[in-house]
């Protein structure tokens, strides 16, 4: 079954094409000097440590995309959870070819696997609460389809992709309009009725002024438990909320405890640590 993030397949094709560029530049000197190109051989793709899969079609497609004539095969697929030295996908075919596609391919995979493990750890972390976990833009430039692909696939959910998905009223923005009754009356003015406006705030007299502003949704940033505890009673369920800034697995579960609705966590994709997953060959 093909995953979702394949419907964007031209997208992700030209990630690929731009990867495989980068790599193999006027050709792989060492492949070409070593083999043949007529030689075939299978290879493994297996798991050095406990892992959650997302990405799995994104690393076959880099493997075709150089060589339509490979053979690709599924041991597993998206939103599954591999064991150290499990056997994720098999490829046969051209070993020149596998091999000169290898470290994009596993670049592409690696990371995604990575970000989804990650989600899944917050969102285990925060089990029994009401509150999402949340991708937010910090992402790699250019990979950002596939980094929130791989959000979604360890359990997390999408918040903005871009900056055209919703309304968001910042720090920035509210400094530059002057107030938050001001920066909220202007977006309001000229955006679309069914588009919600989230405006941050940083305290509790901020959440007064979002509410009476007519905010949609509002974001607590970066601001302590305690006080998203009571701006929450505040609130007292008349728009949702949002828990952001500084948000680690040491202290997910505390925010969700606040009764926040969302919490957003860059830490899922703007310093994530790829997953351990190695290619080995098998020659003739």
């Amino acid at each position: 079954m093909i995953s979702d993030i394949m419907l964007q397949k031209y997208a992700i094709h030209r990630l690929i094409q731009t990867a495989l560029e980068e790599d193999v530049g006027a050709g792989d000197i060492t492949t070409t000097a070593a083999l043949t190109g007529e030689e075939i051989g299978n290879a493994r793709a297996v798991a050095k440590s406990d892992t959650v899969v997302a990405g799995i079609d994104v690393f076959r497609e880099t493997f075709l995309f150089l060589d339509g004539g490979l053979k690709f095969t599924k041991r597993f697929h998206d939103g599954q959870t591999v064991k150290k030295g499990d056997i994720v996908a098999e490829i046969s075919g051209n070993l020149a070819s596998i091999m000169v596609a290898e470290r994009v391919a596993l670049n592409f995979f690696q990371r995604m696997c990575g970000v989804a493990t990650m989600t899944r750890r917050f969102v285990d972390a925060i089990e029994g609460s009401k509150a999402k976990i949340l991708h937010t833009r910090k992402t790699v430039p250019g990979l950002r389809i596939l980094d929130t692909y791989a959000v979604r696939t360890g359990g997390g959910s999408s918040h903005r992709f871009g900056l055209s998905d919703g309304a968001l009223v910042k720090d920035n923005h509210i400094a530059a309009a002057g107030s938050i009754a001001r920066a909220v009356a202007e977006v309001r003015k000229r955006i679309p009725l069914t588009v919600k406006i989230e405006v941050e705030v940083t305290n509790i007299r901020e959440v007064q002024e979002a509410l009476a502003a007519g905010a949609d949704v509002i974001m607590f940033d970066n601001m302590s438990l305690s006080d998203m505890t009571t701006a929450t009673a505040l609130v007292a369920g008349r728009v949702p909320l949002e828990a952001s800034g500084n948000v680690s697995l040491d202290n997910v579960k505390k925010v969700s405890e606040t009764g926040v609705d969302f919490i957003s966590v860059g830490a899922l994709t703007h310093s994530v640590k790829a997953a351990d997953i190695s290619l080995r060959v098998e020659g003739r």
